[in-house]
């Protein structure tokens, strides 16, 4: 999704040439004449950009003027893509989610500057200014000075919304509330969740009750068993080693939905779109309320500099009700993109020229919507034109050099340091709880990192840092290496106390993921063997055994501390890092109790 956060930098750019089939398209009488030379150019933007396959939409008023579908949905099986070929849209799902608030604001009296808590109590943020001050429009508008914190669902993800609502808690801010425009999946989970508060539905019932069905968006879905279930689904694709198209797995967006889990087609997309150049109707119906539509195309946060000298005929970005909003070669222009595994897309209109399009495509972090959006444009705008083939060619050509030279200085070799620590000290659980737990395990005298979503193989880099690779189908890419380390680091006691991985760049500090040692089951009887009173200094310890086979040690004055064993004489206080316990039996037959402490060692004897 604008997302596509491709997890820790794992895919490259590639330059890899391939057949172009181009495919049967449907046009409205008298367009076909004028969009050919139009049509080479969206052929040539397939082979420039090494796509497997895309489709595209133009809308016009109150009609669809030009749909068309450009290479392969399936690449081994050679299966085509056509207008009805469905495609993950990632991040242009969010204008759905903002307009059912629309929709909430017209019929259950929510206004977009109440505070989010009103509808949802349980929500809290990291600091007090977010908890009182925040409003809706500040969730929708990108403003509310947190980060994105995106590792924390798409490492972590689950089906249950109100556990990753509990997440945010633990998300620091980077800067102050309505600072900075900065994008944040999380506000529109959290967009959602309000609506389903509200309607006592679903967001994903919501979304097709509202929307899908008024709209004849009969194959659109939210729902991952439900795009695997449609025949003319596409796969999705990702360039490898600058030569190859890899088919890449499915991503479940979960719990995340309302942030970016739509799947459609440029055909029922073009209704979408036409409702919004019409004022909310379609058919002459009022599918979304018209105060909200003018509300939604209206800058509410500006995202950047009056201009940007990389695109110099773009002016005044701003951002409004998910919607990315600017000037375009003087034309009013509005437009979301949306990048999930294997997919990536583009929403647009322009409301004064009543022109829409839509790009949907199977390439993962492909540049091709925009650029195909851009050149549709200034076809039909009557402006002058922009060659963007030529200039994403230019910049492609530069980029690969720069790899070159990049290649070419880093050849010298990289001493390897020996960690600081036998392996298996490294392993245990490692937890945050505003993003989730992984574990690091030891196989064959090697690391590896499990995440609820994929593992990974930990090199020893220098001391205590390791360096992570991809490890899939039992084989490690030393060449698909990820951009963050993973740093441990130590307590007074000189074991490993957390993990620290630096996956959200705008905090100066990295995530930090505090770790439990694995812990042993234990036979009762050694268990029993350890219960009992332990004097130290003439203070009383207590080791007590309960039902359940667990052990507790009480010192006076303290509260009681929960034991877990590491080994059969070996145990941890749970929630208290640094301390560990060892129970020895002397020659004398007498057991005696080390608490170890960063302190010092201290042994108790038992009674």
């Amino acid at each position: 999704m604008t997302d596509n956060f491709k997890i820790f930098t794992m895919i490259n750019h590639v330059v890899f040439a391939f057949l172009i089939l181009v495919f049967p398209m449907s046009l409205c009488g008298q367009e076909s004449k004028s969009f050919a030379k139009l049509e080479k150019e969206l052929v040539s933007l397939l082979e420039d950009t090494k796509t497997a396959g895309y489709a595209v939409a133009v809308v016009k008023g109150g009609k669809v003027i030009y749909t068309k579908g450009f290479g392969y949905r399936d690449m081994e099986e050679k299966k085509k893509v056509d207008e009805n070929t469905l495609f993950a849209i990632g991040s242009s799902s969010k204008a759905f989610t903002t307009a059912l608030l629309g929709l909430m604001e017209e019929e259950k009296g929510l206004s977009f500057d109440d505070n989010p808590k009103k509808y949802l109590p349980e929500l809290e943020f990291f600091n007090d200014e977010l908890n009182s001050k925040l409003t809706i429009t500040d969730l929708v508008s990108h403003r509310t000075g947190l980060p994105r914190h995106d590792f924390s669902w798409y490492l972590f993800p689950t089906k249950s919304k109100d556990s990753l609502l509990m997440r945010v808690k633990y998300h620091e801010p980077f800067t102050g509330l309505r600072e900075y425009w900065y994008y944040n999946n999380f506000m529109y989970l959290t967009q959602g969740l309000i609506t389903e508060k509200l309607t006592g539905k679903t967001w994903e019932e919501n979304v097709k009750e509202r929307f899908f069905t008024p709209l004849d968006m009969k194959r659109s879905n939210a729902s991952l068993n439900e795009w695997l279930e449609d025949d003319n689904r596409s796969l999705g694709y990702k360039l490898v080693d600058n030569k190859d198209i890899v088919k890449t797995d499915y991503f479940d967006i979960a719990g995340m939905s309302p942030a970016g889990s739509i799947n459609s087609s440029v055909k029922e997309m073009s209704n979408w779109l036409l409702t919004w150049i019409n004022n909310g109707k379609f058919n002459g119906k009022q599918i979304i309320p018209e105060k909200y539509i003018q509300q939604a195309i209206q800058p509410h946060m500006i995202m950047g500099g009056l201009s940007n000298p990389e695109m110099p005929s773009q002016h005044l970005s701003s951002y409004g009700y998910a919607w990315m909003i600017s000037s375009y070669k003087g034309h009013y222009r509005v437009e979301h993109g949306g990048n999930i595994d294997g997919f990536s897309a583009n929403v647009c209109f322009f409301p004064t020229d009543s022109l829409g399009i839509v790009v949907l495509t199977n390439q993962d972090g492909s540049s091709l919507p925009s650029l195909a959006r851009n050149t549709i444009s200034d076809y039909l705008l009557n402006v002058e034109k922009t060659d963007w083939r030529a200039r994403y060619v230019k910049q492609i050509e530069e980029m690969n050099a720069s790899k070159v030279t990049d290649s070419k200085s880093s050849d010298e070799a990289v001493e390897v340091v020996n960690s600081a620590h036998n392996l298996i000290e490294y392993v245990g659980s490692y937890s945050h709880k505003g993003y989730g737990t992984f574990t690091v395990e030891l196989q064959n005298d090697s690391l590896f990192a499990q995440f609820p979503v994929l593992k990974m193989y930990l090199k020893p880099f220098k001391y205590d840092v390791f360096e992570p690779f991809i490890y899939k189908n039992g084989k490690i890419d030393e060449n698909d290496d990820v951009s963050v380390k993973f740093n441990f680091a130590s307590n007074d006691l000189g074991e490993i106390a957390s993990a620290n991985l630096k996956i959200e760049p705008t905090l100066e500090e990295p995530i930090r993921f505090k770790r439990t040692p694995n812990t042993t089951e234990l036979d009762k009887s050694i268990l029993t063997e350890y219960q009992g009173k332990y004097e130290l200094s003439g203070m009383k310890l207590t080791i007590r055994l309960d039902e359940s086979n667990n052990l507790f040690l009480f010192v006076p004055g303290q509260p009681e501390y929960s034991l877990l064993p590491t080994s059969e004489t070996v145990f941890v206080l749970k929630d208290l890092t640094g301390y560990k316990v060892e129970f020895v039996k002397g020659d004398d037959g007498k057991m005696k109790m080390n608490l170890i402490q960063p302190n010092g060692t201290f042994s108790a004897i038992k009674e």
